[in-house]
């Protein structure tokens, strides 16, 4: 059996260093064959600025790096071109500023007259925005005429500038250009091989896991073992461990961040994206998604045969693993395919944040389908969470559905002994969930208020800037770069625990108003620490156990792992009558 694992291990391994060594494969050349194709990627009033300067990089070979760095320098030029083309100079400005500004009684001021004279300057088009944006330079006034032309040169750049980002490339378009364009020009062996590379990163790599997986069905008494966890350099922080979490940070980061430079991970799901969206290549949301399902089907697998001794687990990880596989991903490229809003019909508001953005609620109002996508959204978390978290705790989702907690279960299941339960880290967690939460709740309010008023402004926020930074702090850094890059060192549900703010909601529903509770039978503990070591939520079980406590914590997500592993049957999840038991006096909440 052993010699079958190492097999098994040997071919994944190989796989692994395939998947990283073929984004330093590459070579890249802009040629006059492939520039309509760049075109075609291009926003109209971009193209002609954008490909004058990348012709200027045709005949040469470029390594991925320089090749991404000269892109960048030509968007950079084009968008200097853009606001040559579109904006005023530093000559016009004056003279706007000469006009506007007049001496009057009092010193100098901007009249209503020499303001729209000064706006006789501006094409059309232009003078829309300045006058929208400038209008408050009207009854401006000073006792020096170089301060308030300095007032007035200021706001009018402002305004020019507002005018200019219509057609300005912003770092959003840079990212996908780049992207886009280091597709379209690479070569290379990897990119004369795709399919090939495919079968045997993907599927083949995906078979060796298995092949290492399988021989645990006959490996001995089904039952959870120890098997050295502690004295495992990948299951302890060892070297192995950091490396993987280091691997995982990195890819969270280029993912997010610099998908332009893993265009060969990318397009490694091509021929799935094709056969699944009417031909359509791979983008980087659907690699991630479809590397993301093979990992909770293929860890999934794992948890058969580690918790086959009980059919609760063997049920719960069919549960996010269908979830995964249909909800996540099959439904929504149904829906991609026959151009419906796509959604994830399983999440929910706050986990899926930009759920009430301006972006999506035009989405949903466009056809009937997305009015019941938007309906059916909101009763989930209005009626959905309070009624199903009351019967059955917050388990229902977070350890049946969620496709957080689904890659946390199974992809992080070797790391769930290392969630801290000291005193201290459940603090931060109290303090840093419900932050979380009151943070997304007042976002969604803002973006709600801008939505249906115009105004971007909301009691002093403005509501743009709150959900960018919601998004790249909440559900970029951490949600993604360490909510899943720090399983090999902080345990498998960092996010979960510490910043997810549906947890954070079912968890106060869970915590007050639940049938839920894990029940103890004190008089069996023998202390031997199992269920506290197993505790991925942080939860010291085995001090609840030893005074016969049942465990009604708004953390605890009910995955039933400190039961299985219990060798007394100390511990069981029940959803008893609601007999009026006071939940505020138990220690630890």
């Amino acid at each position: 059996m052993k010699y079958i694992q190492y097999t098994g291990l040997g071919i994944f391994l190989i796989a692994l260093f395939a998947f990283i060594t073929i984004l330093f494969t590459s070579s890249f050349q802009i040629t006059e064959a492939n520039i309509p194709q760049i075109k075609d990627q291009l926003k109209e009033n971009h193209r002609e600025y954008v490909i004058e300067e990348i012709t200027k990089l045709k005949g040469q070979t470029y390594g991925k790096f320089s090749f991404i760095s000269k892109i960048s320098q030509a968007i950079k030029a084009s968008n200097t071109k853009i606001s040559a083309q579109y904006g005023l100079s530093g000559e016009e400005i004056e003279t706007y500023t000469n006009i506007a500004v007049v001496e009057g009684e009092n010193g100098y001021t901007v009249t209503q007259a020499s303001y729209d004279e000064a706006n006789q300057l501006l094409g059309e088009e232009m003078k829309e925005t300045v006058l929208a944006y400038s209008s408050w330079l009207i009854g401006q006034s000073a006792g020096s005429e170089d301060e308030l032309k300095e007032k007035v040169r200021n706001g009018i750049k402002g305004a020019v500038d507002g005018y200019v980002n219509n057609f300005k490339i912003f770092d959003s378009d840079q990212e996908e250009y780049q992207f886009s364009i280091a597709k379209i020009t690479a070569s290379g062996f990897y990119w004369d091989h795709k399919y090939e590379f495919f079968l045997f990163i993907i599927v083949f790599g995906s078979i060796g896991a298995l092949i290492w997986i399988f021989p645990a069905f006959y490996d001995g008494m089904p039952g959870i073992k120890h098997n050295h966890i502690y004295h495992s350099s990948a299951m302890s922080r060892g070297a192995i461990g950091i490396a993987a979490g280091v691997f995982l940070i990195l890819f969270y980061i280029l993912l997010y961040y610099k998908h332009f430079y893993i265009a060969e991970w990318v397009a490694l799901a091509d021929p799935v994206s094709r056969w699944l969206r009417n031909g359509a290549d791979a983008d980087r949301w659907f690699m991630y998604g479809f590397l993301y399902t093979i990992a909770i089907i293929v860890m999934g697998i794992r948890m058969f045969t580690k918790y086959r001794h009980s059919k609760y687990h063997l049920i719960r990880t069919s549960s996010v693993m269908f979830f995964q596989l249909a909800f996540a991903f099959i439904i929504p490229q149904i829906l991609y395919n026959l151009r419906l809003p796509s959604m994830d019909l399983k999440n929910m508001w706050p986990l899926d944040y930009s759920f009430f953005f301006d972006y999506r609620l035009d989405e949903f109002t466009s056809t009937q389908i997305g009015v019941w996508m938007m309906v059916w959204g909101i009763a989930l978390f209005v009626l959905g969470v309070p009624i199903i978290t009351y019967f059955y705790g917050k388990r229902w989702y977070c350890s049946w559905v969620c496709g957080c907690g689904g890659l946390a279960e199974t992809l992080g299941d070797p790391y769930r002994q290392l969630s801290s339960k000291k005193l201290i880290a459940w603090q931060i967690e109290r303090y840093l969930i419900h932050g979380v939460l009151v943070f997304a709740v007042v976002m969604t309010i803002a973006v709600l208020y801008t939505y249906f008023t115009s105004s971007s402004n909301f009691l002093g926020i403005n509501s743009y800037t709150i959900r960018w930074i919601y998004g790249l702090l909440i559900g970029g850094i951490f949600a993604g770069v360490v909510g899943t890059g720090f399983y090999p060192l902080m345990g498998n549900r960092v996010w979960c625990r510490f910043g997810c703010p549906l947890a954070a909601y079912l968890g106060l529903v869970q915590r007050f108003k639940s049938r839920f509770r894990i029940t103890t039978n004190g008089g069996q503990c023998i202390s031997c620490g199992n269920c506290s070591t197993y505790c991925e939520m942080g939860i010291d079980v085995r001090w609840y156990a030893q005074r016969g406590q049942n465990i009604v914590r708004s953390s605890c997500v009910g995955c039933g792992v400190c039961a299985a592993v219990c060798p007394r049957g100390v511990l069981a999840l029940e959803n008893g009558p609601d007999d009026g038991e006071s939940r505020m006096g138990e220690v630890g909440e």
